[in-house]
């Protein structure tokens, strides 16, 4: 029955997203928008770990991928405003993107589905998408923050931020305040782009 959900919705998402397509511009946008930004490094994301998950027959952690990614565009078809161009062509972008993710293991829906979004041929015999890696870049990452080894809350900083500029953000937080109780930290152990434990 899950599955049946799940296939469902991407046959709903898809021909939402066809809706906005329509007003899409055909050639690509001179530049994007923060929404039509977020939803194309979403994509492409998607369609990175989506990529290595199929090459290592990692089928379950690519449906998990997927259905992240599908929820990510589920988001931007439930506003309510009509999407500036940019936006629209992102739209269109991410929904063909998303059937070739889904059709190694949905083959049937994603033939129906790459025909009603207006594609010539079999998506079976088209080329897999490219990967833009730029979008793939992370401007911010958010780090789990314990004290004593017990979870206190996150803290994102600038992915490029060094030890001292997140030491300061992390110790400038009021979970992490309170759990130290007044007293300086002992000791701030820094696990890049992973976890932050402060010994109090």
């Amino acid at each position: 029955q899950g599955a049946s959900r799940f296939a469902q919705r991407l046959w709903r998402v898809v021909n939402e997203s066809v809706d906005i397509a329509k007003n899409a511009p055909s050639g690509r946008p001179a530049s994007f928008g923060a929404d039509a930004l977020a939803l194309r490094k979403a994509a492409h994301g998607a369609l990175d770990k989506v990529s290595g998950g199929i090459e290592r027959l990692h089928f379950n952690v690519c449906l998990a991928h997927i259905r992240e990614f599908t929820t990510a565009l589920s988001d931007v078809l439930a506003k309510p405003d009509k999407p500036a161009p940019d936006l629209a062509w992102s739209v269109r972008e991410a929904a063909l993107i998303l059937v070739h993710l889904f059709a190694p293991m949905m083959p049937h829906l994603a033939e129906e589905c790459w025909q009603l979004l207006g594609q010539a041929g079999l998506i079976s015999e088209a080329n897999w998408p490219q990967i833009e890696p730029d979008l793939l870049v992370q401007e911010t990452v958010t780090l789990v923050v314990q004290v004593n080894g017990k979870k206190r809350g996150d803290v994102t900083v600038g992915s490029g931020a060094e030890n001292p500029e997140i030491e300061t953000a992390v110790l400038g937080l009021d979970a992490v305040k309170l759990a130290l109780g007044g007293r300086p930290a002992r000791k701030v152990i820094i696990v890049p782009k992973r976890i932050v434990n402060v010994v109090g």
